[in-house]
């Protein structure tokens, strides 16, 4: 195959009138001018044994050229579809051996040459429609001119082609094991694991390879360039220019094509620059993934949603030539979710609830009498959980509350209510959750909005700390326990100890230190201080305040870590 121009091409073959046998490849220029791919972007001359990617505007054809020198040469031409169908033809005509009929010697004018060339419509080889990544492949092909047209009747697309006259040294594209077929081996809520069988040019030629997975809700995909094509703008073609003016190198750098001075790695799409004036509006393509693994032959996808169906795809990809091979592709459907029990509250009666971490549980409350107003009291125990409300499948609240809340919702006779309550996802949530119709039925002590406890450094003695914290205008019952801890005692250990839900009756007698009632009817002067006493010097000691409501219900403040002075 010659690495020429077609106007250089056909300049050459009329300087002549003796028959004229074409160079064979040059190696070194071969390799010289696969390194600078720019030189084939603005050309219709495919270079023999290197991948070039190209475009076609809609109901446009486009025609490509290369020469086999010698009769019986292996040819083996490859063309990649990405975004859309296309329709090509392979066909060949012999090279004229002689200049023009005259006999002069003087050579024919260019434009002459070209009709006598490209006119004429060669015999046909081989034609293809459709988005499936074709094969042109012959053992014994006779020299020639052989043209390639592809046309898309569909929309704006972009191509891959590739051709060569040594198909068995060349092997640029990984082969498929003898069984192509991606297996599902387990398949669970949100997880499904895949198996398949190694390629040959990994395990037996030893090329490095790595596979690359794509997920998606919609199909599967027959090449990792229609892939890539997916995953680039969608407007990527409203930048490209119209067809017949000149394209330079430049150009394809920069409206969405992809970029081929990256061999080795994994291709992707070049978004063009806003100083370039030109910008594709790209959208996120959330339900589109492409992950590449390494050599692994077994992958588990993570983090999918139940009952969904989706569809895999896996290419090997030959990270010397950066070229893919497509296994055949599969779908699944993930396990429904466990159907959840809705859990039914009584009238005045606090319910405990736990959530697994991303969990969520369903409550129902159905008054049993008509009523103006419903309360929901929520008590988070540890981090903040979501709760939303549903009145006869209307929406009425959907909130996040870290530690005590109320709601008060207008009532409707014989209504029923619907709770779903969603946990963190740092970990398990606990809470505590009450529902009434009955007005002024309060089973969740009121707390005031900052629940630290503050020490006093300058009343710390050897044997005594000073502590005070906020109370509210309800009168309440406040306990304060004491706990000796080790020095090294830090913020994650009593960050894990921070269960608000877990009263005095969980702690020994001997950490109490006295209960209190209090409040006060002005706001801002409802703050009380306590001095505990009987403290080790030099020691560090974990204080906790609970407030306990009229229902028996109690809620534990912010632990304060105090030490108490080593000299006095």
């Amino acid at each position: 195959m010659l690495l020429l121009r077609c106007p250089l091409l056909l300049l050459l073959l009329p300087l002549s009138s003796r028959p004229q046998k074409l160079p064979t490849r040059d190696e070194e220029l071969f390799q010289m001018q696969i390194r600078d791919k720019a030189f084939f972007h603005d050309s219709s001359v495919i270079p023999d044994g290197a991948e070039i990617s190209s475009y076609l505007f809609r109901d446009t054809p486009k025609r490509y050229f290369f020469v086999v020198e010698e009769d019986n040469t292996p040819l083996a031409v490859t063309v990649t579809p990405c975004d859309a169908p296309l329709e090509w033809k392979l066909s060949v005509q012999e090279l004229p051996e002689e200049a023009s009929g005259d006999g002069s010697g003087e050579p024919e004018p260019l434009e002459q040459q070209k009709q006598q060339i490209t006119n004429e419509e060669g015999t046909e080889l081989f034609s293809y429609k459709g988005n499936d990544v074709e094969y042109f492949v012959s053992s014994s092909s006779p020299s020639g001119l052989y043209q390639l047209d592809l046309l898309s009747t569909e929309k704006d697309t972009h191509f891959k082609v590739y051709a060569t006259t040594t198909p068995e040294s060349d092997q640029p594209y990984p082969e498929l094991p003898y069984d192509p077929r991606i297996d599902v081996t387990s398949l669970g809520r949100t997880t499904v694991t895949l198996a398949w069988k190694p390629s040959p040019t990994a395990s037996l030629l030893k090329q490095p390879i790595q596979y690359c997975i794509v997920i998606n809700k919609e199909h599967n995909f027959k090449s990792l360039c229609a892939v890539e094509a997916k995953l680039s703008s969608d407007d990527a073609f409203m930048m490209a220019p119209k067809p017949g003016l000149d394209f330079s190198p430049f150009d394809f750098a920069h409206f969405g094509f992809p970029p081929d001075n990256n061999s080795g790695k994994e291709r992707g799409f070049l978004k063009s620059s806003s100083k370039f004036g030109r910008q594709t509006s790209s959208k996120p393509r959330v339900d589109l993934h492409k992950v590449c693994i390494g050599n692994k032959n077994i992958f588990t996808v993570s983090d999918l949603k139940p009952d969904t169906q989706y569809y895999f795809d896996m290419f090997a990809v030959n990270t010397n030539t950066n070229m893919s091979t497509a296994y055949i592709g599969t779908f699944a459907r993930t396990k429904e979710e466990a159907k959840q029990k809705t859990v039914e509250l009584k009238d005045g009666k606090v319910t405990d609830v736990f959530i697994k971490r991303k969990g969520a549980k369903f409550l129902r409350f159905a008054p049993v009498s008509s009523h103006q107003k419903v309360t929901f009291s929520l008590h988070s125990c540890l981090d903040a959980v979501q709760i939303q409300v549903r009145r006869d499948g209307k929406l009425l609240l959907s909130q996040n509350v870290e530690g005590v809340r109320q709601f008060q919702l207008r009532g409707k006779a014989k209504a029923k209510y619907l709770i779903r309550l969603k946990g963190s996802k740092k970990g398990a949530s606990v809470l505590k959750i009450l529902a009434t119709s009955r007005p002024n039925k309060q089973s969740f002590p009121s707390l005031p909005e900052d629940t630290r406890i503050k020490a006093f450094d300058k009343l710390r003695t050897c044997s005594s700390v000073t502590v005070a914290w906020l109370g509210t205008q309800e009168r309440n019952k406040f306990c304060i326990y004491k706990r000796e801890v080790d020095d090294n005692y830090n913020e994650e250990q009593k960050k894990r100890e921070q269960n608000q839900c877990l009263g005095p009756d969980t702690r020994k007698k001997s950490e109490k230190v006295l209960c209190k009632y209090f409040h006060s009817q002005n706001i801002q002067k409802a703050v009380t201080t306590e001095t505990i006493r009987g403290l080790q010097p030099g020691k560090s000691y974990l204080l906790d305040v609970y407030v306990i409501g009229h229902g028996g219900h109690s809620v534990k403040y912010q632990s304060k870590l105090v030490k108490t002075r080593k000299f006095c």
